[in-house]
């Protein structure tokens, strides 16, 4: 959802009523993850999508019917991998949908949710899918407070405190309770849509390559930053707007940088001065993507003076050298869709093969 919030924004701000319908839960290939939106406003305007296609149509009515009628329905879409294709769902599986009408009545807290997105913020939105609870009540949770109601003062209390455990992952799913947030029970299905800080690529080494990769990153939604020691290519009209540049020597900039397991560092400088020392702090912080760019030689020469300054194997072996994907690249932007590539293999599982020389579901199972 975080892709169409924008939007939603400026619906809320002027008053207009749409339809919000949010996968809620999936099985086997189905496309889309819990979270994925889709949106009908003014105009019967169209934002998003909850399964690539498939469906979208028959979400489109539901999302009209909601805001007419003013109630929320939970829909599911699913069948077998040899029938979907006649019914509708052409990759199989199953996408659980809740479509609700959102208003200043309905939601008063939505509009700070929006700009809280947008500003970086975490916020985790609760909303009652189903049970004896109203369907599609929401509570807004941060991490200091909360806002809206999903029915009873003890039903809030449990969401808030899952809520809040849940946004330090950025984790999104479905929680079940008791009416008064009995957490034995499950009569109450509610849908926790966690919105963390979007995750950070530090990318070192202002080059041609460096740019191109800055801007996959932050197409991919990253919040990029790119740094050098050398002030003439460090200079921010050669990155994209919103990509912050820093002039400094690369560990220095790394060690004052707090990274987590959602961190991709990206080390473009090929250049032992600024590598060796700038690979011995990532190599030992949180990381979800470690790569340095070079060839064979290089790297072979890389991994001698980082074991003489001490890394141990299993540090060294974090390291994605030389980075990328093996797509017979040869442009800086080439190279960047190479990297990008690996990132997005290695975050999901993905072998990097080409899709016709694999066998089974597509998207695997949740």
């Amino acid at each position: 959802m975080r892709e169409i919030l924008p939007v939603l924004g400026d619906w809320y701000a002027a008053g207009a009523p749409f339809g919000l319908a949010t996968v809620v839960a999936r099985s086997r290939s189905a496309p889309r993850d819990p979270g994925a939106s889709m949106a009908v406003g003014p105009d019967d305007e169209v934002v998003g999508s909850v399964s690539g296609g498939c469906v979208e149509s028959a979400v489109f009515e539901l999302a009209r019917e909601v805001v007419a009628s003013g109630e929320a329905r939970l829909a599911s879409f699913g069948y077998s991998d040899e029938d979907a294709f006649a019914v509708g769902l052409t990759c199989g599986g199953e996408i659980i949908v809740l479509v609700r009408p959102v208003t200043a009545a309905l939601d008063p807290a939505f509009g700070e949710v929006a700009r809280t997105v947008a500003a970086g913020l975490p916020v985790t939105v609760a909303t009652v899918t189903d049970g004896p609870a109203p369907r599609g009540a929401t509570l807004a949770v941060w991490p200091d407070r909360a806002a809206g109601t999903l029915g009873t003062t003890g039903l809030d209390a449990a969401v808030s405190a899952d809520a809040r455990g849940e946004l330090a992952l950025g984790a999104t799913g479905l929680r079940h309770y008791g009416p008064r947030g009995e957490r034995r029970e499950d009569s109450v299905t509610v849908f926790l849509h966690s919105f963390a800080p979007p995750p950070r690529m530090l990318v070192f080494g202002a080059i041609d390559y460096a740019a191109a990769v800055a801007r996959l990153g932050d197409f991919l939604g990253y919040r990029v930053t790119v740094c050098d020691a050398r002030p003439v290519f460090a200079t921010p009209k050669r990155f994209p707007e919103g990509v912050e540049v820093i002039v400094d020597w690369p560990h220095r900039c790394l060690r004052r940088t707090e990274t987590d397991e959602r961190t991709v560092i990206c080390v473009l400088t090929h250049d032992p001065k600024f590598d060796v020392p700038l690979l011995e702090e990532a190599l030992r912080r949180p990381a979800a993507y470690i790569g340095a760019m070079g060839s064979r030689r290089t790297h072979d020469d890389r991994m001698k003076r980082l074991t003489e300054a001490g890394l141990t194997r299993a540090e060294l072996s974090r390291l994605r050298s030389p980075v990328g994907l093996d797509l017979g690249a040869r442009t800086p932007e080439e190279v960047a869709v190479s990297v990008a590539a690996e990132i997005v293999a290695l975050r999901w599982g993905g072998s990097g093969a080409p899709l016709t020389a694999t066998a089974g579901a597509i998207h695997p199972s949740s």
